[in-house]
């Protein structure tokens, strides 16, 4: 902020302002000194108006639509209501949803913000033990410190071995792991080394549908195309080769598809993928030259009869040569959607195959912009790495409140949700979410045309909110077939919670089908 004796240079009232920046008080703007060795930037402000302003903001900015915030009621404040309180299942949030957090976890974060609870009786041993395992390996012995852009490095191997552990032997090499604050942000990084905004045509991302509104928001941003693969609900919510070929023949004109985004177990629909889905996925993106993005953070999530989680970086290493050796991909996990459930830790990672040392070098630099990913992050994902084994104190009650819970609510929800007219759902063999299809009579959708502002499912949650109290996003969130409708809502909430839900839901919907029939 402090300005440079004025130079002499043939313009009036110049005044230095900085390496490479000049103010012209005549003109009341500021513009560079260009110079052939140093790169500038340059921003025109106006006198008498605001510095920034919508008409300013990046059009890549603007291209990301908001979804419907259905929590945004038209209802009037104070108005009696049927209910106490709202029920909030519209995130994947466990402990929003009445889920303790685990005690370990919170024991090993606890002893790391604050060392002298490691000389209290009130913790466990091995709970203080990793918390002096871990203090050991942060700079300074402090969380407080930065740490490496990739994250604490024993930390990082932890999390390959915990990789190598999860594929049967299949080799990790921590130089391809970056520890983030949160999945979403190494994809977003990812985005930016396959997506060139400045590119004709645009570039194009596969994207299934229905698909988690966050990653939509995300390729948009960067300047890319969403180009829409739908799932098939009348099988579960498949994914099929076909349709992916489908979506790539609509880009053409459109956009140049450089990226291919799976979500394995899905969000919002709960597929679980078998192995020979997942090959031919591989095989479409090796012919096609596409990028393979694969959200697996729900990989802990897993509760179908038969299913199972495995990696996609498993199954191309198996299929062998030569696409274990080309196929380049992305594999995102974390600790928010965990059986921890720490959201608000932002704890995740991506793990990064085949790609070639000068690519690295980029990636290396884009997540270097944000320093490292969060300590505590850092801290949750070792503990998810290697969490307590038998014979540890902590063991007996590591996990297993979520699990039991999960499975229960799911198998609930299903029985009574398609014992109710006008809704249907998918049994899900996976994830945190279910999807269910709701048929809304004509007489109301007709009413959800009167405001422009409101789609069809987007209406009915309005309505199951001020009537029932019950909060759930619509499924227009998350891209669907045309002239169909769902409704999602979370699965990782306390039971007695969910029952009081379902029973909510079910007069709610009964009602609603007679009231517009």
């Amino acid at each position: 902020n402090q300005k440079h004796p004025t130079k002499n240079s043939g313009c009036e009232n110049q005044t230095l302002l900085g390496e490479g920046w000049t103010e012209l008080r005549r003109e009341q703007t500021v513009v560079p000194k260009i110079s052939q060795s140093k790169p500038f930037f340059c921003c025109i402000i106006s006198a008498n108006s605001k510095s920034v302003t919508a008409s300013q903001i990046c059009s890549h900015t603007l291209r990301c639509e908001l979804c419907a915030d259905v929590r945004i009621s038209a209802c009037p404040q104070g108005a009696a209501k049927p209910y106490k309180d709202v029920i909030n299942v519209s995130w994947g949030d466990p402990h929003r949803g009445g889920l303790k957090p685990l005690t370990f976890v919170r024991q090993v974060l606890a002893a790391c913000f604050y060392p002298e609870l490691l000389d209290s009786s009130k913790l466990p041993l091995d709970a203080k033990q990793r918390a002096e395992w871990l203090l050991e390996r942060c700079e300074g012995s402090s969380v407080g410190c930065y740490t490496s852009t990739a994250g604490i490095s024993d930390v990082v191997h932890r999390v390959s071995e915990f990789i190598r552990r999860r594929d049967g032997g299949v080799p990790s090499h921590p130089k391809n792991i970056f520890i983030t604050c949160g999945s979403q942000w190494a994809l977003t990084n990812i985005l930016k080394i396959l997506v060139d905004s400045e590119a004709s045509p645009r570039a194009g991302v596969l994207v299934p549908a229905p698909g988690h509104s966050t990653t939509v928001w995300s390729v948009t941003g960067q300047g890319a195309v969403v180009v829409p693969y739908y799932l098939c609900e009348e099988e579960g919510w498949a994914l099929k080769v076909e349709e992916l070929q489908r979506a790539l023949d609509s880009a053409e004109g459109v956009c140049k598809p450089v990226a291919l985004y799976v979500i394995n177990p899905g969000n919002p629909a709960g597929l679980v993928q078998s192995r020979e889905s997942m090959e031919e996925v591989i095989r479409f993106a090796s012919e096609k030259k596409l990028f393979l993005l694969a959200d697996e953070v729900y990989q802990d999530y897993i509760y179908g009869e038969g299913s199972r989680f495995i990696s996609y970086k498993k199954v191309v290493a198996e299929m062998g040569a030569p696409l274990s050796d080309s196929v380049q991909l992305a594999s995102f996990h974390s600790a928010s959607k965990g059986m921890m459930g720490e959201c608000g830790l932002r704890g995740g990672y991506v793990e990064l195959l085949n790609l070639d040392p000068a690519v690295m070098e980029y990636v290396y630099k884009i997540f270097s912009i944000g320093s490292c990913g969060s300590v505590s992050g850092q801290l949750a994902l070792d503990i998810m790495s290697s969490p307590p084994q038998p014979g540890d104190s902590s063991y007996p009650l590591y996990e297993q409140h979520i699990r039991s819970t999960l499975v229960h609510n799911v198998k609930t929800a299903s029985e009574v949700l398609n014992r109710l007219p006008g809704l249907s759902c998918q049994p899900g063999d996976g994830g945190a979410f279910l999807f269910p299809r709701v048929d809304i009579p004509p007489k109301a959708i007709q009413r959800a045309q009167v405001t422009e502002t409101q789609k069809p499912d987007t209406f009915y949650c309005v309505k199951l909110l001020e009537e029932a109290g019950v909060l759930v996003s619509p499924g227009c969130d998350f891209t669907q077939k045309e002239g169909t409708h769902h409704i999602r809502l979370c699965t990782l909430v306390c039971s007695d919670v969910f029952e009081e839900l379902l029973r909510r839901l079910s007069n709610f919907q009964t009602n609603f089908m007679k009231d517009f029939s």
